[in-house]
């Protein structure tokens, strides 16, 4: 929670990738608010009130996983409109005409998005939807130390650097500047 609402008001993107790893993290527990109690609660150095609030933001989470369907596999209903608003995002900053940077970015990692949905037969996400799913899986791969080659390596980099920028993009549009007027601030 703590976590959770400092990452979304500073990097939107890395927020979404951090629900990811919670809703996994509470899928490793059973979905049950038991054990987020003996593995989650835990690892949290806060006073009671905090804690309290920490373990009704995890219930409120179960809940959710279970009212949508998401116990197995899948994304929060609030989750996926945090993507849905990139998206949007995305595709305005692509017809933009003074955004060169996050369009050459984009064009950067096209082969390697083709690929990606070549590999995994993914053939219907979008481009935004690919370049969140692939970090997440390298995350996930870093994590559990597993091998990386240094062409996925270099992927991820880009495809880090274009979510860097769409965050930053997004961050500046929630603090009301410009982005037509401003695009490389």
């Amino acid at each position: 929670m703590i976590i959770a609402q400092q990452k979304r008001k500073e990097n939107i993107a890395e927020y979404l990738l951090y629900m990811w790893q919670v809703e996994d993290l509470i899928r490793a527990t059973g979905v049950s608010i038991e054990g987020v109690e003996e593995h989650l609660l835990p690892r949290y150095d806060v006073d009671e009130e905090t804690r309290q609030a920490i373990r009704t933001w995890y219930q409120e989470l179960i809940d959710m996983m279970r009212s949508e369907g998401k116990v197995k596999s899948g994304h929060l209903d609030v989750n996926r409109i945090v993507l849905m608003q990139l998206e949007e995002l995305h595709r305005r900053l692509l017809g933009s005409a003074n955004d060169i940077v996050y369009s050459g970015l984009h064009l950067q990692i096209l082969p390697a998005l083709i690929q990606l949905r070549t590999k995994g037969n993914h053939e219907g996400e979008s481009d935004l939807e690919t370049c969140f799913n692939a970090l997440y899986g390298y995350i996930t791969l870093s994590l559990q130390q597993r091998e990386v080659s240094e062409e996925t390596k270099k992927s991820m980099k880009q495809i880090s650097a274009l979510l860097a920028l769409l965050a930053h993009r997004y961050k500046m549009e929630q603090e009301g500047l410009d982005l037509e007027t401003n695009p490389n601030n």
